[in-house]
């Protein structure tokens, strides 16, 4: 019979890390929680990675954990190179290294990668077109998006360059046949952007689902866009929202802070 891994307590790895980087893990986990309870994640396969705060180590989700089993304490911490640079009785997935370590190698402002497979965003990123402005919540991810197409399995390190060059300074990533991929100053700015990101995605596909046709925003309206969010939201972004998830994550699923 297989052995569970012996994992560090709450308290040891509190006593191990900054304050900052605790601050920073209970984020992380609440964000795989959330990933989870929105139906999000596919078994252990996915990732969202959060740059731990005066470093170039990141962390990510021990690999084979379910999303809803991801805790502050459990999270692995590693370098640039995928080496552990904190203790921790499990892998990571190789895969999720080669694209979380390319974003964090190339963007300065990469405070955290979520990288999903679900299957709106799978499907859409099978269609020649990608995104279509078609919906309010396109018309925000269009204002940030590129597209990299597929490689296979993300196990080339030689993918990392294109990854990277596809990117760019983008903020909403299609991997075309693959999934969806944020990058964010913040965990809760990753998080929002990839909700909108995934809604958007599943309006597209409802939308074509009917047969009529479809009614594209007008490009002097996908103009306003962003001045529009700016007054929508008071310059606070994703800040408006994150505390009410976290309340929510608190009363539906609080071992995410343990």
């Amino acid at each position: 019979m297989q052995m569970r891994a012996v994992e560090t307590t709450a308290a040891e790895v509190k006593g191990l890390v900054s304050q900052e980087e605790w601050a920073t893990r209970v984020d992380l986990a609440a964000c795989y929680r959330l990933a989870a309870h929105f139906g999000w994640d596919d078994l252990i396969f996915t990732h969202i990675s959060a740059r731990v705060p005066g470093s170039h180590d990141f962390l990510i989700n021990p690999y084979g954990l379910m999303f809803d089993e991801v805790t502050a304490s459990n999270l692995v911490r590693v370098d640039l190179h995928g080496t552990k640079t904190l203790d921790s009785p499990y892998p990571i997935n190789p895969a999720g290294y080669t694209i979380h370590s390319a974003v964090h190698e190339a963007r300065d402002d990469a405070g955290c990668v979520l990288h999903l497979h679900t299957m709106a965003g799978v499907a859409v990123s099978a269609q020649k077109a990608g995104v279509l402005p078609i919906s309010q919540q396109a018309s925000f991810v269009m204002l940030s998006l590129a597209y990299h197409d597929y490689e296979g399995i993300a196990l080339n390190p030689e993918e990392k360059q294109r990854l990277k060059q596809n990117l760019g300074r983008a903020h909403n990533l299609m991997l075309r046949n693959h999934g969806l991929l944020t990058v964010g100053r913040t965990i809760a700015d990753a998080f929002m952007t990839m909700f909108t990101f995934q809604r958007a995605c599943e309006i597209q596909l409802l939308a074509q689902s009917g047969g009529a046709e479809l009614t594209h925003v007008p490009q002097e309206v996908l103009d306003t866009v962003p001045g529009y969010l700016k007054g929508v939201t008071r310059g606070a972004g994703s800040a408006l929202s994150w505390p009410a998830l976290l309340r929510k994550m608190d009363r539906l699923d609080p071992g995410f802070r343990s």
